[in-house]
């Protein structure tokens, strides 16, 4: 146990930038020499951990944190600290407003200068799982990073460590003078077995920046989906609102006139390329509903490969090439004995080149629209986040058969764009992640069957 002083006004604390903390000598210790060996008065004793140095820092109110009360002042910018170790620092005379040692009560407003010592490491921080990132940008305020598949966003559930947000936070506490000080952002979220482009915000201003732009609409998403069937238009507009399923089962989220809490669900659509049986699109979800593009473009007969809740098939194989349909039936309409075999290894060939079943062809496809066009047409539209949820657990994929080897085990779904306001800078930004490997190796394959196939002649 270390008895700890409040901090005095010649410490000179390591001011805050916006969006990044900067680097400084630690000092030899947090209490004053004059002090040492002297019992304090009023103050709480804190237990400081041997390997963890104290790091000092002064910090401005922000306007939108007018009026909060200190503590929750400061987990906004040091949030892998919880209120209750902030009470204690304060408790400690470890926090002064403009000068005076604050107390458990006190009220910062906006332009005061908040200085504060932390003598005790973060108690509610990530732990760091060091991995390679692929960085496409990164500044004092924000990343943007290529997430591979196969990884969750943040922990839940089965997963409780080894995620992005992991990740994250030991890329961050090789940049900070101690670990823990910054804390990555979560404003959006990708399925764990979707590759592709993803922002995180480092400090409280951003994340609140970017979070509201993402509540208005002002963020703009593309996703490149390899698709069974021909898609025929170039483009199209998805307009059914998405619920849950209330079957059960494998089947999540449904288009259907039953469908649990549906709400209103936009997808726009382009063909990228044609093959035979197959069609890579380019999707741009207008709403953020779970499984948005899965779902919507499964209800029109053409869902995502390799989609184990909504496509016939839980991994695409070499064979499967060569089972070349023009469309299948939707999963969402008719009768439970309609819908796909979840988890086979090849579609069953009774699906191929059927419309869609049931109500589908009727009032609960009024908002499917398509046109057909000479080019892609590529449209600017504004768009907000798809929300994704993380699935439990992983698939086990048959991959023995050295004759008929497993091309795609996870849905061939990627997150191609993102364009955005930097919540700081207000500049406009774009990016683009190329597209995942093991989805561009089944579209060379299909390009290559394509030019080998003989011409149909009409």
């Amino acid at each position: 146990m270390a008895t700890v002083f409040p901090p005095l006004t010649n410490q000179n604390p390591t001011p805050l930038r916006a969006g990044g903390y900067i680097r400084r000598s630690p000092s030899a210790s947090a209490v004053p020499s004059e002090l040492a060996g002297t019992a304090p008065p009023r103050y709480c004793r804190v237990q400081i951990m041997s390997e963890f140095q104290p790091f000092s820092a002064r910090l401005t109110v922000e306007a939108y944190l007018q009026g909060v009360r200190i503590d929750s002042f400061l987990v906004r910018h040091f949030r892998n600290y919880t209120p209750y170790r902030m009470q204690r620092l304060v408790r400690a005379g470890q926090v002064r407003v403009e000068g005076v040692v604050a107390e458990t009560h006190t009220r910062v407003y906006k332009g005061q200068q908040v200085s504060v010592v932390l003598l005790e490491p973060p108690d509610h921080m990530l732990p760091p799982d060091p991995r390679p990132l692929e960085v496409l940008f990164e500044d004092d305020w924000l990343i943007v990073v290529n997430k591979p598949a196969d990884l969750v966003v943040h922990p839940c559930g089965a997963y409780a460590s080894g995620s992005l947000a992991n990740a994250l936070q030991a890329h961050f506490d090789q940049q900070t003078e101690r670990p823990g000080l910054v804390r990555p952002g979560i404003v959006h979220r990708l399925d764990r077995l979707t590759s592709g482009v993803m922002v995180c915000p480092k400090d409280h201003l951003a994340h609140r920046h970017l979070g509201i732009s993402w509540e208005q609409g002002r963020v703009s998403k593309s996703y490149l989906a390899l698709v069974h069937g021909e898609v025929e238009a170039d483009k199209g507009d998805i307009n059914v609102p998405i619920g849950q399923w209330p079957g059960g089962g494998t089947i999540r989220m449904s288009v259907s006139t039953d469908a649990i809490e549906a709400r209103p669900s936009r997808t726009l659509y382009e063909v990228v390329e044609r093959f035979p049986g197959y069609t890579l699109v380019l999707a741009r979800p207008l709403t953020g509903r779970l499984h948005q593009i899965r779902v919507h473009l499964a209800s029109i007969g053409h869902p995502v490969l390799a989609d184990e809740f909504y496509g016939p098939s839980a991994a695409l194989h070499l064979s499967d090439l060569d089972w070349q349909p023009k469309r299948l039936a939707s999963p969402f309409f008719g009768r439970g004995d309609q819908l796909p075999t979840t988890g086979a290894s090849k579609p069953q060939p009774t699906l191929a080149d059927q419309p869609l079943a049931g109500p589908a062809s009727g009032p609960a496809q009024t908002g499917v629209t398509a046109e057909r066009t000479s080019g892609p047409g590529r449209s600017a539209a504004e768009l907000v986040d798809e929300t994704e949820e993380e699935e439990p657990g992983p698939r086990a994929v048959d991959d023995t058969d050295p004759l008929n080897p497993c091309l795609l085990n996870r849905q061939a779904l990627h997150a191609f764009g993102l364009r955005f306001m930097h919540p700081i800078t207000r500049i406009p930004l774009a990016f683009e992640a190329p597209l995942a490997a093991d989805i561009a190796h089944v579209v060379e394959r299909l390009r290559q069957r394509q030019a080998k196939s003989p011409p149909v002649l009409d």
